[in-house]
């Protein structure tokens, strides 16, 4: 098992950049992937960026160019850097690890990233 807790999000305006952070409970070196979902009102949550144990990444289309996901298996930590910020990027932003055999997912609590002028 494994606790995930998210920080970083907020208020930010168009063209802004925000990082988000998040720790884990234990280590993440041996965890299969984590990554960042996200879910705006009447939408289905979904992916945003996820980083695999061996370290290659996939993004969404919609934010490749603009987000970098990265992690520090020092601090048990991963992030995600978010550049030239659109209003469409407004979500609640979740963190997810992927963990096991059959890779049970694992979420935090969520953080809410709103993009407005």
């Amino acid at each position: 098992q494994v606790e995930l807790v998210e920080s970083g999000g907020g208020l930010v305006q168009p063209g802004g950049s925000l990082r988000l952070s998040c720790a884990a409970s234990r280590s993440i070196f041996s965890i299969n992937a984590m990554g960042w979902y996200r879910q705006a009102p009447g939408n289905e949550r979904e992916l945003v960026a996820r980083i695999i144990s061996g370290g290659s990444t996939n993004y969404a289309d919609s934010v490749k160019g603009r987000f970098t996901i990265s992690r520090d298996n020092a601090k048990n930590t991963i992030y995600l850097q978010m550049n030239s910020l659109k209003p469409e990027d407004t979500a609640v932003y979740y963190c997810n690890a992927a963990m096991g055999t059959f890779w049970r997912d694992y979420w935090g609590q969520g953080t809410q990233v709103t993009v407005s002028s």
